[in-house]
């Protein structure tokens, strides 16, 4: 039986995780990509290099940079935060297509220009390339995909990147809120010097494409870190980018035959977040909700909506987050940029207290191996998903037990190595010896 060949589009850090984790599920994988035609420069997180490595992109994480502490000026607080590492993303672009290349995986260098999916397969026209047919699609393609008219979008919102040379120096990074939006500042060994300002896509006085260098001038001489941060100022003389930062979730996020991850499933304010962390949380999930797809037909229904309630639920997690954080300046309310992203999406709190008294165990879809199942999981107001298990040790059983048995006879069964995460989460929800009661006392539903 022929091995089944998923086509992914996008070669950026959702795209290269789901295809080497697709290879070790013995697919046949063949990534399409274009090059990014432009400089670009992100920060990221000791986290996400570490996430990085972990799935097989060394080459890529090995090209991240050591900044020193974050510089934060933020609604008049000025302030020192944790360590940011940052990428070039034309190298750390270059880096991925090595890991994938040494991985065995075939790479296209080509432009998508249709995705037909029928009932047999998908078939693909390339610009740069013949078509290609392959069983499954993988949208990666970041937020320039195709999304539908239904997809959910938050305040528009757009970012203006400037980078021009400058001296060279240690590495370093800073953001600061101004009136008008917010900017976020960077400077590379080589001497690269990057400014990128976010604010509304729909500002009343945004000049015209040959007006915007001048316009981001007059903006950066607004800012308080801009003088300090940069030894050099260039004026108008930048290349500049403009992007959409736009929050966006987009509808059709999988089916029988197609799947979206990274941006092109859901895109996240900058401000909310690290953009690769949230990339990769789909795409980590998605080899095996395709192996289910194609392998498990009868539970393509129950992959098919683990993977949109993960990613749902992820976005507005996100999205909150970012909200909070716009709610921080409070010192410039009436500006619609602030006031209208202070308000999106709602006003849920991001995170919410848990009691005793409002946790569940019931069934949840879950990754169980190569494919998604179904589990017992812990089902909290933080964790509507569920929470399966932690340190190896499934919670559902723990919390169920905890209804007929004494905090110290159901701890203490753990296995030693695992006692104290699981105690430590256990107490963290409000459990611990004086709690441990009967089921009538917990008040613990189970469906």
């Amino acid at each position: 039986m022929r091995r089944k060949h998923i086509a992914i589009l996008g070669a950026g850090p959702a795209g290269a995780a789901a295809a080497l984790g697709l290879l070790r599920l013995g697919y046949r994988v063949t990534v399409i990509s274009d090059w990014r035609r432009f400089n670009a420069i992100e920060g990221t997180s000791e986290r996400v290099l570490h996430a990085l490595r972990t799935v097989g992109l060394r080459q890529a994480s090995g090209t991240a940079i050591a900044a020193a502490r974050r510089e934060v000026y933020w609604a008049g607080h000025h302030s020192l935060r944790n360590r940011e590492w940052l990428l070039d993303r034309q190298v750390f672009d270059r880096a991925l297509r090595e890991d994938l290349r040494r991985s065995g995986i075939a790479l296209l260098e080509a432009r998508v220009l249709t995705v037909d999916v029928a009932a047999d397969g998908v078939c693909l026209q390339l610009d740069g390339a013949a078509s290609l047919e392959a069983d499954f699609v993988v949208d990666a393609r970041g937020r320039q995909a195709p999304q539908s008219g239904e997809a959910v979008r938050g305040p528009e919102t757009l970012s203006l990147l400037c980078r021009w040379r400058g001296p060279e120096g240690p590495a370093a990074s800073a953001a600061e809120s101004l009136v008008s939006g917010w900017c976020w500042l960077a400077r590379l060994p080589g001497g690269d010097q990057y400014w990128q300002w976010t604010f509304d896509a729909r500002h009343p006085h945004m000049p015209g494409k040959a007006e915007l260098p001048a316009w981001c001038a007059a903006q950066r001489g607004t800012s308080r870190l801009a003088g300090e941060f940069f030894t050099v100022d260039p004026g108008e003389a930048v290349e500049l980018r403009a992007r959409s930062s736009t929050c966006t979730l987009a509808a059709n996020l999988c089916d029988v035959r197609s799947i979206r991850v990274g941006d092109a499933a859901m895109a996240v304010d900058p401000l909310s977040g690290n953009g690769i962390f949230q990339s990769l949380s789909s795409a980590l999930q998605a080899p095996a909700v395709i192996n289910t797809l194609l392998q498990y037909p009868a539970d393509a229904e129950l992959a098919q909506r683990f993977h949109c309630r993960r990613v749902t639920e992820l976005f507005y997690r996100f999205a909150r987050l970012g909200r909070d954080f716009y709610r921080q300046a409070t010192a410039v309310p009436e500006q619609s940029f602030w006031r209208q992203r202070q308000q999106w999406p709602d006003d849920h709190p991001s995170h919410v207290p848990v009691t005793p008294e409002q946790i569940v165990t019931d069934w949840a879809p879950v990754v169980t191996g190569d494919r998604v199942g179904r589990a017992r999981v812990v089902i909290t107001p933080d964790q509507p998903l569920g929470i399966w298990h932690l340190n190896g040790v499934e919670l559902a059983p723990v919390i169920d037990a905890l209804r007929e048995a004494p905090w110290e006879q159901v701890v203490g069964g753990l296995p030693p190595a695992q006692r104290g995460p699981v105690a430590g989460w256990l107490q963290s929800l409000g459990f611990g010896p004086d709690t441990a009661a009967s089921g009538a006392d917990l008040h613990l539903d189970q469906h």
